[in-house]
């Protein structure tokens, strides 16, 4: 054989072999991107995020605890925090499927910027606005005694982005205590922490939700506050127009109104929105 002829079939070797790699590389491409990724599994859960009032930490916990366990084809992450904090983080884009806040205000916003999707909006639960102090301290017995020098700190949530802080402001100025009690305000980021600040002793009382107290045997309720000194407490419930699942979202939403969860959240002291129909 000539080296011509030799040379000339390494040539269509060559050229055969690259073109078998290259078909291979197209169909990898078409398949997965070359990197998996694109195959969707259908045993892999789909996620779903619930922002949520941090009030709504122990029921919810439960509520997603149940539900994963339920259907394992759905993992239910819950992400906690002010009201106003996950109202900003969703304007600003976070991947979130569900929405709860403890506060009309909150969720008014969003709807405004269209970012709710229609018909999901409910008015799911409800609460109180409580006044308390350390478990030891026989100082407080009423919203009163808050004007006391021997009371050296009152915590509230921030007004701006804690619901709790709006209506402890307001219950305040109804009770035409907040500008006896001004300087000794120490405004919190969230109402959990207002509690730590009370349980602490950090601060000599704090407002917060009946719920929150419920949870620690470290302070006690000295008062609540009277349900014409404030808005009323309510819980709105929205899908996010952004899911990326949201037939999955709807079905999430459906169950956190079931009897059986409304029971759950009663447990932990909350009460059924009396507009449990869809609002706006």
């Amino acid at each position: 054989m000539s080296f011509a002829k030799t040379e000339r079939g390494a040539v269509k070797f060559r050229i055969s072999a690259f073109m078998i790699a290259f078909a291979s590389i197209a169909f990898c491409a078409s398949l997965a991107g070359c990197g998996g990724s694109a195959i969707h599994s259908p045993n892999q859960p789909v996620t779903l995020t619930i922002s949520a009032a941090i009030s709504l930490k122990e029921p919810l916990d439960s509520f997603a605890k149940n539900y994963n366990q339920q259907h394992p084809d759905v993992r239910v992450v819950c992400n906690y925090g002010a009201s106003g904090t996950l109202q900003q983080q969703i304007e600003q884009g976070a991947p979130v499927d569900i929405f709860i806040s403890a506060g009309e205000k909150q969720m008014d916003a969003l709807q405004n910027e269209n970012l709710l999707a229609p018909g999901t909006r409910r008015d799911l639960l409800a609460n109180q606005l409580v006044l308390i102090a350390p478990a030891n301290s026989t100082t407080l017995h009423n919203f009163a005694d808050l004007a006391k020098a021997s009371v050296k700190s009152v915590a509230v949530g921030e007004p701006r982005t804690v619901p709790a802080g709006m209506y402890a402001q307001q219950v305040l100025e109804h009770l035409h205590l907040l500008p006896a009690i001004k300087s000794k305000i120490v405004y919190a980021q969230d109402v959990r922490q207002v509690l730590a600040y009370v349980e602490t002793g950090n601060a000599a009382a704090g407002l917060v939700y009946v719920t929150d107290a419920r949870i620690s045997n470290r302070v006690r309720v000295v008062a609540t506050a009277p349900f014409a000194s404030h808005d009323p407490i309510l819980y709105p419930v929205a899908m996010l127009n952004a899911s990326k699942s949201p037939q999955a979202a709807r079905a999430l939403l459906d169950a956190l109104e079931s009897p059986q969860s409304l029971a759950l959240f009663e447990k932990y002291g909350f009460t059924s929105s009396p507009a449990p129909v869809a609002v706006h």
